[in-house]
């Protein structure tokens, strides 16, 4: 057991001292406990190995404070920088004030800041990690409370965030939960993105096995997203003569590589192959950056389930299976491999907001929805289809079962031109309820009475 002020951890002292007092701390793992209350800045990132568990006691904060050198992590792990896998970290009862503070790179040779990974606390290349009892109440705009990609086996639970980014958001990996979570985010509170802006995750691949439980989406005036974005992406070889745009990715020379350019919707012709083994370079006048060694085509979401979520802020769209489509980054490039989200089950989703016109929307293929034992109001389920060569959409399978249903639906589910979807609905709680659907919803089973309107 180490004691932080053993090391010259102290409310008195200042952020950089701070930072270097916690880094020696954590060298070489062990618990770490900080055991004074109080306000302690910090200047620098703390680095965390193999083996390390990170206790701070109840009123103790950690206030970020500007480096006029560069501003990187609050915490990251060291193998972030050599994508090579940390384990068994821990942080418990961490308070951050972020202070305005922003995680970005003040040079380009940055060596702090990874392209991609933009948390307060990031982990990349990391298993067996927890986080518990996390709060944060001053989130800024340009970074993440959590960030977390290629993994296995995390735990997040007791979280309060309220800010203007996202709560939580994860890139590719497998097997995890976020559990009792309290978020009032103006950007999306949970981020599952496969795929995601070239500035905003550094891997891409498949997030797999996970639960999303107990959280709240409390209420505030304005929002933007989604209380979550279930994010996919597809993409192809590269070729001669391709035209690209920023984050646009490509499979070339056994490697994946990112357009990393300038956010103003500009295309670009591609001529030469991108080979260059690190970092960024550019040819043809676009930069292109490495992603990533291991080739894989598509990226999105399998066997993820959400349970007693509370829907308490106003949103366009609760729930988005999505594809990106803007000047910042377009999930699908023409032509490639379809991504086919997988079995994603919704249990005791309670919507207590007075207006969530949609309560899930889908833009990507995905092979099955289930809805359990949800509490729902006047909220559609919406299946569209994006205007891209090459991308093929199965029928999707969508179960209602156990629904709750609270104010009259006019429509319940609308699938537009070009998507299709098969539709069960059992064991409703209210029977004698009716409602409607709209477009080519194949109505298999119900116990609710259930109309197709005409499409329009």
């Amino acid at each position: 057991m180490k004691i932080a002020a053993d090391y010259g951890f102290d409310v008195n002292k200042d952020g950089f001292e701070n930072a270097r007092a916690l880094q020696n701390a954590v060298l070489g793992g062990g618990e770490i406990f900080i055991t004074e209350p109080g306000i302690y800045e910090i200047a620098d990132q703390v680095i965390l190995e193999d083996n390390t568990a990170l206790h701070f006691c109840k009123g103790s904060y950690l206030k970020r404070v500007n480096n006029p050198d560069e501003n990187g992590y609050v915490f990251i792990n060291r193998g972030a920088y050599t994508k090579t896998y940390n384990q068994n970290i821990t942080i418990a009862g961490l308070h951050i004030i972020c202070n305005q503070v922003i995680a970005s790179p003040k040079t380009e040779d940055s060596r702090k800041v990874i392209l991609g990974l933009i948390g307060h606390c990031s982990f990349f290349y990391v298993k067996n990690l927890t986080v518990r009892d996390f709060e944060c109440y001053d989130l800024p705009e340009k970074n993440f409370a959590i960030h977390i990609c290629t993994f296995e086996n995390v735990l997040l639970e007791n979280l309060y965030i309220e800010g203007m980014k996202d709560a939580v958001h994860f890139g590719r990996g497998k097997n995890f939960a976020v559990r009792h979570g309290r978020f009032r985010t103006f950007d999306d509170p949970i981020a599952l993105n496969g795929h995601d802006y070239v500035t905003a995750n550094p891997e891409l691949g498949w997030i797999e096995d996970g639960v999303i439980e107990d959280c709240y989406d409390l209420h505030a005036d304005t929002t933007t997203g989604y209380f979550c974005r279930i994010l996919a992406g597809a993409w192809t070889d590269w070729y001669e003569g391709m035209i690209v745009q920023r984050s646009d990715t490509v499979v070339s020379d056994g490697r994946l590589y990112r357009v990393f350019m300038p956010v103003d919707g500009k295309t670009y012709r591609s001529i030469t192959r991108p080979t260059h083994k690190a970092g960024e370079k550019e040819y043809d006048g676009i930069v292109w950056a490495v992603v990533q060694e291991d080739v894989t085509y598509r990226a999105g979401c399998r066997n993820i389930r959400f349970k007693d979520i509370h829907l308490k802020k106003n949103r366009p769209v609760a729930f988005s299976i999505h594809f990106d489509r803007d000047k910042w980054s377009r999930s699908y490039y023409p032509d490639s491999p379809s991504p086919i989200q997988e079995n994603l089950i919704f249990e005791n989703i309670v919507v207590e907001a007075e207006e969530i016109p949609v309560l899930l929307r889908s833009i990507t293929p995905v092979d099955r929805i289930c809805f359990v034992n949800c509490t729902l109001k006047n909220n559609l389920i919406r299946f569209a289809r994006i205007a891209a060569q090459g991308i093929v959409y199965p029928t999707t399978d969508l179960v209602l079962d156990g629904t709750k249903f609270e104010e009259d639906v006019p429509l319940l589910v609308r699938c537009f031109e070009g998507v299709n979807a098969n539709l069960r609905v059992v064991n409703s709680v209210n029977k004698d309820f009716s409602t409607a659907v709209r477009g080519d919803v194949r109505i298999c089973e119900s116990d609710i009475s259930l109309c197709k309107q005409e499409s329009g």
